[in-house]
C-alpha cells in the first residue's frame, strides 16, 4: 500500500474540451469535495492506516452516532462516508478540509462509482446473446436463452449459468483516467473518458494503484 490520495464528488455529467491543437478530448465533469477529515486510523490504534472522508451535506435526519463522530473532528455531519486506505494517514489531521487541488492535471487516477441500474434484464441486454431467429415458426421465442442444462445427467443447472436477472448497480472501478484539468474556484475535476454511474451519482476518485490495466 502506497501514499494514496482520494477525493469524493459528484458526477455532474460528460461534455468534451478542446487542447491546442484543435483536439477534441471527452471529458467527465465531477464536483469533488470539499472533504473533510472525519477519523485517521494508524497501526497503533487500529492495526492499518486510513483516513476517513466525509463529503455532502446530510439528510433530514442525522443520527446521534455520526452527529457526535462529526463533532469529534470538528466538522459538521456529512451524508457520505468513505475510508481511504494510505501509508502517508499521519500526515492528515482530524477536520482537515481536502480540495479538488489535491491532484494535479496529468495524475492518473482509480474512479470508483455504481453503475446504473437497469433492473431486470434478459439474456440478449444482460449476456449478448444473439437469441433465436425471428422467422416462421419462432413465435415469440426469439429473445428466449434456449437450453440452460443437460436432461438426466447432471439433472440440475450449474451455477453461474448466463440467464435473465438484476443488470447494473453494482460498484464498478474504471483505472487509469487521467485528470485533464482542476478547477479550483468552482470544485470541478476534469477527468479524460467516462466514469461510471448516472449524472448526480458518487464517485471516489483515488490515485492509479495500477497501470496499463483497463476496467475492474
Amino acid at each position: 500500500m502506497a501514499d494514496v490520495k482520494g477525493i469524493l464528488g459528484e458526477k455532474l455529467g460528460m461534455t468534451q474540451v478542446f487542447t491546442e491543437d484543435g483536439r477534441a478530448v471527452p471529458v467527465t465533469v465531477i464536483k469533488a469535495g470539499p472533504c473533510r477529515v472525519l477519523q485517521v486510523k494508524t497501526l497503533e490504534s487500529d492495526g492499518y492506516a486510513a483516513v476517513q472522508l466525509g463529503f455532502g451535506a446530510p439528510g433530514p435526519r442525522v443520527t446521534k452516532p455520526m452527529r457526535g463522530h462529526a463533532e469529534k473532528a470538528g466538522a459538521d455531519p456529512v451524508r457520505h462516508v468513505v475510508e481511504l486506505r494510505t501509508d502517508d494517514a499521519g500526515t492528515y489531521e482530524l477536520g482537515q478540509e481536502i480540495k479538488v487541488d489535491v491532484f494535479s492535471p496529468g495524475d492518473t487516477t482509480d474512479v470508483v462509482g455504481v453503475s446504473k441500474g437497469k433492473g431486470f434484464a434478459g439474456v440478449m441486454k444482460r449476456h449478448g446473446f444473439s437469441g433465436l431467429k425471428a422467422s416462421h415458426g419462432t413465435k415469440r421465442k426469439d429473445r428466449h436463452p434456449g437450453a440452460i442444462g443437460a436432461c438426466a445427467t447432471p439433472s440440475r443447472v450449474f451455477r453461474g449459468m448466463k440467464m435473465a436477472g438484476h443488470m447494473g448497480h453494482e460498484r464498478v472501478t474504471v483505472l487509469n483516467l487521467e485528470v485533464f484539468e482542476v478547477d479550483l474556484e468552482r470544485n470541478l475535476l476534469l477527468i479524460k473518458g467516462a466514469v461510471p454511474g448516472p449524472a448526480g451519482g458518487l464517485v471516489l476518485i483515488r490515485t492509479g494503484v495500477k497501470a496499463g490495466a483497463g476496467a475492474a
